[in-house]
């Protein structure tokens, strides 16, 4: 007789639960550890640091082979509009940005920060910028990846995947696997979150105290509602402007082309 086992409520919550609720749950048991034992809550910061330095190690190489992958297996001759693409995206992040430089004016807040030794120098002009970011796109790979510079992690991947489009099938389908792999991989870092979240609120917490985690909590405040306004107000003013503009291509080339047939039949 085949028996089906029922897997365990606990771990089903853990694997396949919502990482939200797992997230909130995280955050008020390390705002309740922080209360009940500070010195306890201290040596919780291990796992907030473990979980940011995952994230902060995968990132770079998982950027390098998505996007190297997405144009080494593309196809020749296909379609996919990345002008359009392209266009949206920079028109949707500069009003994400504008919105959120006008939030910051009408919500003005002050975060406690850890204290730092290392002096920062800010750039003497524009040239300088422009000399610096040359030299981040043309990195050495090897260099950018250890050093998360994404600018130069972007122009590798762009260049290794337009030249990786002639190579044989079968090497497109390991980058892509691998590709897959890395996905997987994060999604594992991502289930932690709530360690992470809670390693981090206890410490943070425990060693500042509980006027920080107001400050973040406002700064959270604001980023959730310029969020919800970028999602709400001007993504849909981006797609009904885009929506109108095909509608009117649309409807002007068939008119134009039944007045070029009558015209010159």
């Amino acid at each position: 007789m085949h028996h089906t086992g029922k897997q365990n409520p606990v771990m089903e919550f853990i694997w396949k639960g919502s990482l939200v609720v797992q997230i909130l749950i995280g955050l008020a048991a390390g705002i309740v550890l922080a209360i009940l034992s500070p010195d306890l809550a201290l040596k919780t910061a291990l796992a907030g640091d473990l979980f940011i330095n995952a994230l902060k190690s995968v990132a770079p190489i998982l950027v390098f082979v998505l996007v190297a992958a997405s144009i080494a297996n593309q196809r020749h001759g296909q379609q996919t509009r990345m002008g359009s693409i392209v266009v949206l995206y920079l028109a949707g992040t500069f009003l994400a940005a504008l919105v959120a430089v006008v939030a910051s004016y009408l919500f003005p807040l002050t975060i406690q920060l850890k204290a730092t030794t290392q002096a920062l120098s800010p750039p003497g002009n524009v040239g300088e910028v422009l000399s610096t970011l040359l030299f981040n796109v043309i990195d050495n790979p090897v260099n950018a990846l250890v050093n998360a510079n994404y600018m130069g992690i972007l122009a590798w991947a762009i260049a290794i995947g337009l030249a990786m489009r002639h190579a044989h099938d079968a090497t497109k389908h390991v980058l892509g696997d691998l590709s897959q792999a890395l996905s997987f991989i994060v999604k594992i870092v991502i289930r932690f979150a709530p360690i992470g979240i809670f390693g981090l609120v206890a410490s943070t917490a425990a060693e500042t105290g509980f006027g920080a985690l107001l400050g973040y909590a406002r700064l959270l405040a604001v980023l959730i509602g310029c969020m919800v306004f970028v999602a709400l107000v001007v993504n849909p003013l981006i797609v009904l402007q885009n929506s109108y503009k095909s509608l009117s291509v649309g409807i002007y080339l068939p008119a134009r082309e039944r007045h070029h047939r009558v015209f010159h039949a």
